[in-house]
């Protein structure tokens, strides 16, 4: 059987890899995205805390200080046109005595150096002013107002999304498990490896490797990696969104050189968000959540605000992020032409992944890729049906006109039949998938009302036993039969 060849494969399927595939689907270029997992963002993105930084935790002569600050930039610009669900929120970097606020000045001074505008080191009597319910031994903080929000998965939806809608072929539950360096001209110069999936083969004139944790392991298929993957574990608690107005602005204490600290933010729907914790972990797959995790992160976050209670969280969980260094790593590697590792992508990824996009461009440019921009280009489909963030007028009218509008599924997050349909339309197969991207099931009962009835509907819109439908994916079926009688 003979191989698809594409100019392009990148390989990884959160939001960096997203963000590089949207990028190239802007030019007339054969691109293939893998994506290992069942669905995109379902590896290091989905557990991201959705902070788009402003660029004032990063030293300015760092490349993830550089692409932070464009990246916050392009959001803006890609808000619109993808319809992102970006919020401008501001932050405050708290300091509670003389030394810390000296350090806010030296951040102030690096963060302007990288282009952060808008800074001010505000005092305590306007931290009583803007946010009442801050910790009153506060003295001083820094204020930046181009800080914001996002939901991590809908942001890798939306730029996936547009890179299909324009060409940009996705492939999930695509394992790479080897890459085979090809000697000598094939295809017309089109071929230089050979991408062996859990799919099938492939072949590929340049390969881009994204791949998160396991970055390391797909460069050490062509050749000995130059960086390590360490894996950094942090655990983080979301609060009921009855605590919605507990702040009015993303808190961080004072950095560390290993962590920006442990935060008090918002999810972009609304909940409250404690954590993370930030420490080394030897098990890239090691999610789970400790007491000790549990009372650090109250602890600092109690000392930031004093209101929060332990009985205000609903939802626990742990991401691992890929460290490789204090920097990210992002180049061509000249012993094997063709081959990009963007490796080592933590914090701030999630903000600097549409220029971390850009940047990769660059490097395919000086590489020999032609680029030839596409006359037009297609964004997204039709605004996406949302009626937890709907004013209740409008959310009537939609009911009037669509009954599946009004039929609830999920009662926390008041998500309807209608949004349930229009997932599973986009792409969502799983339970995790139809709550990235509806909220069914992220409410307070984590869908004790609705995870039968979002299963039922899964199987009847993707026509597939009830048995095959899956939280995350395969080994995580929600029903099991009973071979032994056929029941389930």
């Amino acid at each position: 059987m003979e191989k698809p060849v594409f100019e392009i494969v990148i390989v990884g399927g959160g939001v960096v890899g997203a963000a590089i595939a949207h990028e190239l689907s802007h030019y007339a270029l054969d691109v293939v995205l893998l994506e290992k997992e069942e669905e995109l963002s379902f590896g290091v993105s989905k557990a991201n805390s959705g902070i788009i930084h402003p660029g004032t935790q990063n030293p300015a002569g760092s490349l993830k200080g550089r692409l932070c600050v464009e990246g916050n930039r392009l959001i803006r610009e890609m808000s619109r046109p993808l319809d992102l669900d970006f919020k401008e929120v501001g932050e405050l970097i708290v300091a509670f005595d003389e030394m810390e606020t000296s350090q806010l000045w030296q951040m102030k001074m690096e963060a302007e150096l990288l282009g952060v505008s808008g800074l001010e080191v505000v005092s305590r009597g306007w931290l009583r002013d803007n946010e009442p319910n801050l910790n009153r031994d506060a003295v001083a903080a820094l204020y930046a107002p181009s800080a914001g929000i996002i939901s991590p998965y809908r942001f890798v939806y939306a730029l996936s999304e547009a890179a299909a809608l324009n060409g940009v072929e996705v492939r999930t539950s695509t394992k790479v498990e080897w890459i085979e360096q090809m000697q000598g001209d094939s295809e017309g110069g089109r071929a230089r490896f050979v991408v062996g999936t859990s799919a099938g083969e492939l072949m590929a004139r340049f390969v881009i490797n994204c791949a998160g944790l396991h970055a390391d392991d797909v460069a050490s298929m062509v050749a000995a990696p130059r960086f390590r993957i360490q894996p950094r574990k942090g655990e983080e608690y979301i609060l009921d969104k009855k605590r919605r107005y507990l702040t009015r602005h993303l808190l961080f204490p004072v950095p560390t050189p290993e962590s920006k600290g442990i935060l008090v933010t918002r999810t972009s729907d609304g909940n409250p968000m404690i954590g993370p914790t930030a420490y080394k972990v030897k098990d890239k797959e090691d999610l789970s959540t400790t007491d000790e995790g549990l009372r650090m992160v109250l602890q600092v976050a109690q000392r930031l605000v004093p209101a929060i209670d332990r009985a205000d969280i609903i939802a626990y969980f742990a991401g691992v992020r890929p460290v490789a260094g204090e920097d990210f790593f992002i180049e061509s590697d000249r012993r094997i032409p063709g081959f990009v590792n963007v490796a080592g992508i933590q914090s701030p990824g999630l903000t600097a992944a549409p220029a971390i996009g850009r940047d990769v461009a660059r490097l395919l440019e000086q590489s020999g890729v032609e680029f030839e921009r596409k006359p037009q280009r297609r964004s997204k489909r039709s605004r996406s049906i949302h009626l937890f963030s709907m004013p209740l007028q409008e959310a009537r009218r939609l009911v009037e006109a669509d009954a599946e509008c009004g039929e609830i599924v999920c009662r926390c997050e008041s998500v309807s039949l209608k949004e349930i349909k229009e997932a599973i339309a986009e792409g969502a197969r799983t339970l995790d998938g139809v709550k990235f991207r509806t909220r069914a099931g992220a409410g307070r009962c984590h869908g004790s009302f609705c995870t039968c009835r979002v299963m039922r509907v899964l199987a009847e819109e993707t026509d597939r036993p009830i048995t095959a439908i899956s939280k995350r994916g395969k080994g995580s079926e929600m029903v099991v039969e009973d071979r032994a009688d056929g029941r389930t």
